[in-house]
């Protein structure tokens, strides 16, 4: 998701009557930073009895080293299992297994990956683990985080974890505010990680399933590890396999420890609430939690490509092709160029691609573009395809080139431009105007700009583009040494 995108409409829509946006965003939206160093935003929104609440850490797949690779993906899941009060029906009996099984688990990891390891040995300790996980389920609460929440009006319970973030978010009646706040205070606070070894197992039939046996995931990945070839963002989220199959539950619990804390969380607060009583609450419930470790920087600098990367997968799918180019990310003129470029070349049925590709030609049946996979470091510009029978892969690509070529070479119309700029600004309207959309983009931009106030003046630099500066753009990086290019297709492709 290019959530760049989601700012032009702010200040185009700040005055409309009646808007719940209000005359300035930045008059609205309030801010409190606690002294350990977490900071909330407030937005008032009395208009219906309900709240929408964000918690993001600033931590991400690409803070994640060789040895912890897939770890926040996997500490998502893990976050769902419990507190010492939530999940459990009795922590002091379950706390004695619990460290029985993180022993016996403990020592299957340190023997298994070893050549010497002795198989009757790994058995007998896979068979105890087994045991002891089995009797451990006698005192766990399955879901209790979720049930506690749909009781009490709550709705959309749930998490992500991107390249550059983590969220945990819920709707929920004003009124259970307090409920909300004890919630996520305990499970920042106390946090237990039960059923470990089998959310590992969990993650690893989820990672098949989402890349190893469905084409688009696949290739997908393929693309990120071939179009980057040293900085993390070439890493997949979840993890490959012998990355998940090497975390530990030590390495799990010092990355959490370390990083899900108050130095590194926005959360977002908006809806029916009042900005005093919510300074208050979260006063109450988080101001006693430790700091914490601020999310080191990565300083692994991609290095500038010098020709075509090319890769073909086959697979028994229907043909498709994936093209990405390297470019700047926020706050860099550049990236709000691509912002427009994207919505000329595939948003809607009136775009570029779509209509030459797919409504004129017939050689594609789909097409899009996008930026990905993240936000705080330089990212890749992406054209994806599928062309439409008889027409092949060479045929597609070919036509895709010929567009971006127009691109860089042809003319922009003005009336072109200004149709997308109200695109952009419609679109992204309706997602501003829902608590939800709200509140995360204000933790987004917080979050990964370090400021939400960096989407101020956004619209001032779309306003501000011009066709030549989009050819400029499209000329600098829409170009072959810049270029990585994926196929995919049942048959071996003819070298």
């Amino acid at each position: 998701m290019n959530y760049i995108r989601t700012l032009a409409v702010l200040l185009i829509f700040l005055t409309i009557p009646g808007s719940v946006l209000g005359s300035r965003l930045e008059d609205k939206v309030r801010q409190h930073q606690f002294p350990n160093g977490l900071t909330l935003l407030v937005m008032e929104r009395p208009e219906s009895p309900t709240v929408d609440a964000y918690v993001t850490l600033g931590v991400g797949s690409v803070h994640e080293n060789s040895k912890n690779r897939g770890v926040a993906h996997l500490l998502e899941h893990m976050l769902f299992k419990g507190t010492k009060t939530v999940g459990t029906k009795d922590y002091a009996k379950e706390k004695p297994l619990l460290d029985r099984i993180e022993a016996v688990g403990s020592q299957i990891d340190r023997l298994k990956h070893r050549p010497t390891a002795s198989e009757p040995i790994l058995h007998e300790l896979r068979s105890e683990l087994k045991a002891l996980q089995k009797e451990h389920q006698k005192l766990v609460v399955k879901d209790e985080f979720s049930k506690i929440y749909s009781r009490n009006g709550g709705v959309g319970f749930n998490a992500f974890t991107s390249r550059d973030l983590t969220t945990y978010l819920v709707s929920l009646p004003s009124n259970k505010l307090e409920l909300w706040a004890t919630l996520e205070s305990d499970r920042m606070r106390n946090p237990v990680l039960r059923e470990f070894y089998t959310e590992r197992e969990v993650v690893h039939e989820e990672r098949r399933r989402s890349y190893e046996t469905n084409p688009g995931g696949l290739m997908f990945e393929q693309l990120l590890a071939t179009a980057f070839t040293m900085h993390p963002y070439r890493n997949p989220i979840i993890g490959w396999h012998s990355d998940i199959d090497h975390l530990t539950l030590e390495e799990t619990r010092k990355f959490l420890k370390d990083y899900y804390a108050p130095r590194n969380t926005v959360i977002a607060l908006v809806g029916d609430v009042g900005f005093e009583e919510a300074v208050a609450l979260i006063d109450r419930h988080f101001s006693d939690i430790a700091p914490g470790i601020p999310v080191p920087p990565v300083e692994e600098r991609e290095p500038p490509q010098k020709g075509e990367r090319r890769l073909h997968i086959t697979f028994d799918a229907q043909p498709r092709l994936m093209m990405a180019f390297h470019k700047p990310t926020l706050p860099e003129r550049d990236d709000y160029v691509f912002d427009l470029i994207n919505m000329l070349l595939s948003s809607g049925r009136s775009s570029r691609l779509y209509r030459s590709l797919v409504l004129e030609q017939g050689i594609a049946s789909s097409v899009q573009t996008y930026v990905t996979p993240g936000s705080r470091y330089n990212n890749l510009f992406v054209v994806s395809a599928t062309p439409r029978h008889p027409h092949s892969l060479e045929t597609l690509e070919k036509a895709l080139l010929e567009e971006l070529d127009k691109l860089a070479n042809g003319r922009v119309n003005p009336k072109e431009l200004t149709r997308v700029r109200n695109q952009l600004a419609t679109d992204q309207l309706r997602r501003l105007r829902s608590n939800k959309g709200l509140a995360q983009m204000l933790t987004y931009f917080q979050s990964v700009a370090g400021d939400w106030r960096y989407l101020a003046s956004y619209q001032e630099a779309i306003a501000d583009i011009g066709p030549e500066e989009i050819q400029q753009v499209a000329r600098k990086y829409l170009v072959p040494t810049n270029r990585t290019v994926l196929t995919l297709s049942k048959e071996e492709k003819d070298s």
